[in-house]
């Protein structure tokens, strides 16, 4: 089976038949989101101490450990969930994975896109991340690829309108 490696590169496994070469998303977007974990966690960790130990007894402000216990969690839930992002650009369709105890899958045809847009927010940009949002006549198909480098989610934006474009028109 081929599978693509979490650094975004597409690797091949060996394999008895063909399937398609999956794309792992970039670790950075695994750092940016490790960040904001940290910082929004870290951040309600002080208040809540703060404010426990002030209004309360200083015994309480123990209380402010919880959030903390969050963030080494959370980051262990944040490297699953990165890992199980990939993409795969086959002949007629784009596939999305995702998910660690519900895996979903989505098949993207070509000839079905009607936009295909790339966002970058503010945190985004200071990672130089950004993410791919495919819009269909179907609302439910709708599907984003989120923290690609943005050279890669611009690759990827023109390939998928060309390869719209081409199917629509029956060509």
């Amino acid at each position: 089976m081929e599978t693509g490696s979490p650094g975004g590169t597409p690797t091949t496994a060996p394999t008895t038949g063909t399937g398609p070469v999956w794309t792992g998303l970039p670790p950075g977007l695994l750092r940016m989101r490790r960040l904001l974990l940290t910082f929004w966690l870290g951040l309600t960790a002080l208040g809540l101490g703060l404010l426990l130990g002030l209004l309360a007894a200083p015994v309480w402000a123990a209380f402010a450990l919880l959030p903390l216990i969050g963030i080494a969690w959370g980051r262990v839930l944040l490297a699953r969930n990165w890992r199980s992002w990939r993409y795969a650009e086959r002949a007629d369709d784009l596939l999305i994975s995702r998910g660690v105890l519900w895996r979903e899958e989505t098949v993207v045809p070509y000839g079905r896109m009607q936009l295909v847009e790339v966002t970058s927010g503010p945190v985004e940009r200071h990672f130089g991340l950004a993410s791919v949002q495919l819009h269909t006549a179907a609302a439910a198909t709708d599907a984003t690829i989120p923290g690609l480098d943005p050279a890669e989610a611009e690759r990827l934006r023109d390939r998928l309108t060309a390869l719209g474009e081409a199917r629509s028109a029956g060509l």
